[in-house]
């Protein structure tokens, strides 16, 4: 049991990122209703300040996310359901980019935060499961972003057994974009959010919004409504920014310095 008031998730920011942390390695980071609702303030913290241009959600210790807390569940079983599907719901529609530090194992729940975030990046020792079906339950509210991320294939073969597979297999399924060694793992995610602090923000919300809508429209339809969002982005202030600080030689105005945001 976790104690009133206890923190399980850590924020810091500093240099225009928000690193999120899972902080309650004593039971493995498991998804308790306390945890989630931290975790959906500290995220819905992050999203409002403006000073915030990236998101980073990681694990403490040795795991990432052992999924559902199960002493929990036993005692209350629908107290965390609808808060997961809020901080599912909440990593996904984020304006802002989101990546997961898998530091290790994910096991079912945890799967599904790797799953709506952007860009998962992971230790390559660290290892997965859906291992909701060997305990009687089913992967519900995590199958809405897994199925967006995984083959259809792979998502019977891993829901259905609940085996367990490597960083690897995560990889070439779409549950990871990367795998690297787990010293790698700090120096790869600063290159992704580096990366990601030269976007300009409104072009990077718009970007994700046009990602989540995936291709629904017909071709005709979908190029009509692509050509209407590029001109009116090539015409923005951003764009005007842009084009004069790549003429200058420089970083565009959104770019932050050296030393700024800490």
């Amino acid at each position: 049991m976790t104690k009133t008031g206890e923190r399980l998730v850590l924020v810091r920011t500093g240099g225009g990122v928000s690193t999120i942390t899972l902080d309650s390695p004593r039971n493995a980071n498991a998804l308790s209703a306390r945890l989630l609702a931290q975790l959906r303030e500290a995220l819905g913290q992050a999203l409002d300040d403006p000073l915030v241009r990236v998101i980073v959600l990681t694990g403490a210790g040795k795991v990432f996310c052992a999924g559902a807390d199960l002493k929990e569940t036993a005692a209350n079983p629908k107290a965390a359901a609808p808060l997961m599907a809020d901080v599912i719901q909440t990593l996904w529609d984020a304006s802002k980019p989101v990546v997961c530090r898998v530091n290790g194992a994910a096991r079912a729940g945890g799967i599904g935060l790797v799953a709506a975030c952007d860009i998962a990046l992971g230790a390559d020792k660290a290892t997965f499961a859906f291992s909701e079906v060997r305990i009687g339950v089913v992967p519900a509210v995590i199958s809405v972003p897994c199925l967006r991320r995984m083959p259809s294939r792979a998502a019977a073969e891993y829901f259905l057994t609940g085996e367990v597979f490597d960083a690897r297999r995560a990889v070439d399924i779409g549950l990871l974009s990367r795998a690297v060694a787990a010293e790698e793992l700090d120096e790869e995610t600063g290159k992704y959010t580096t990366s990601l602090l030269r976007g300009a923000p409104t072009a990077l919300a718009a970007t994700k919004e046009l990602l989540r809508a995936g291709v629904s429209d017909t071709f005709a339809c979908g190029l009509a409504a692509m050509s209407r969002l590029s001109a009116d982005f090539f015409a923005s202030a951003d764009a005007v920014e842009g084009r004069a600080a790549f003429a200058a030689k420089r970083d565009p105005s959104w770019v932050p310095a050296a030393g700024e945001w800490t």
